[in-house]
């Protein structure tokens, strides 16, 4: 983790102007627009630490001859990636943004224009495929903007006076599997997990495995979804603090490998690289239950923005924007 600081804010202070003040933050927008633009198409083109080293642990316990030769392909293909300064997949997806601001982050105002630069620039920089579709229009808009993209995702907290930003690239074959339910309370978490087992069973072939698959549970369908959005965003090897939920996550991922999917579909002893569930408190009459999953090139990224607008990056090791 590296900490960088591409622009520090002047202190604003009762002597300057108000056309000096609207000058710094001017100038502020437009250096963290360029950041999160370069670490928008960074993320395109390499994967998270965690996720290449569990690839590479996949690739050492895996017994099929032809999921080996695919384990092997893929780290080639992100080699060749990177030796090329290309995304890692063709298709770049939907660019969602997943906020968790503080209420003191100086540019708290100002982030969603500036991540909607950001998503315009990194499309420039990556360059990303045009990926956001006007619903009812069917009209590509060109730019991965549009209505209601990038998708924003926001959570504050109070008192604090940094912003941490996950960008995920939502392509189309790691979104098809998703879904949601709402359960009988009846059906306990069995009915979780045979939930969980009939989208993988179905679906999980789609997702180009291996897969990381994000369970969430809640009261509601929408509630579950976004917790199952979160869940996949939470490093591969994360491990839930319920022992209850941490132990249906292991059956899941056994479960899940027993099937044989394989990478890429093509059979193997290694479907998925974990399941990751996240939950809340719920209604007595209800288990909503979501299924979201992320693919083999499962592009996401963390970055840390503090106060003078220096930035942490939390997912990748080394990087320089």
């Amino acid at each position: 983790m590296t900490k960088h600081n591409n622009y520090r804010r002047s202190e604003l202070n009762a002597s300057l102007s108000n056309e000096e003040i609207s000058v710094d933050r001017t100038a502020a927008t437009e250096s963290l627009t360029d950041t999160l633009a370069k670490f928008t198409a960074y993320i395109g083109k390499r994967l998270p630490t965690d996720v290449k080293q569990k690839q590479a642990e996949l690739r050492q316990k895996e017994t099929n001859p032809m999921a080996i030769e695919i384990f092997d392909v893929m780290a080639e293909n992100q080699e060749q990636a990177d030796k090329l300064d290309r995304p890692s997949c063709q298709d770049t997806g939907v660019i969602q943004y997943f906020i968790q601001a503080g209420s003191g982050f100086p540019m708290l105002g100002e982030l969603e224009t500036i991540l909607e630069g950001a998503t315009r620039g990194a499309t420039e920089i990556g360059p990303l495929r045009h990926n956001a579709v006007e619903s009812f229009i069917e009209k590509n808009t060109g730019t991965n903007t549009g209505s209601k993209i990038p998708w924003l995702d926001w959570e504050i907290l109070p008192g604090e006076d940094y912003a941490i930003i996950d960008v995920y690239m939502a392509g189309g074959g790691c979104t098809l599997p998703g879904a949601s339910t709402v359960l009988m309370p009846g059906q306990g978490y069995e009915g979780v997990a045979e939930f969980v087992l009939d989208i993988m069973t179905s679906r999980g072939l789609n997702a180009c495995p291996p897969l990381l698959v994000g369970v969430g549970v809640s009261t509601s369908a929408e509630t579950a979804a976004r917790l199952s959005k979160k869940a996949i965003l939470k490093p591969v090897d994360a491990r839930n603090p319920n022992e209850q939920a941490a132990l249906l996550e292991d059956l899941l991922t056994d479960g899940i490998n027993e099937l044989g999917i394989g990478p890429q579909g093509l059979t193997g002893d290694n479907t998925v690289m974990g399941v990751n569930i996240e939950s809340s408190a719920r209604h007595p009459s209800t288990i909503g239950v979501a299924v979201s999953t992320g693919c083999w090139a499962h592009r996401r990224g963390r970055i840390k923005i503090n106060a003078d607008l220096s930035y942490e990056i939390l997912s990748h090791e080394g990087v320089q924007l």
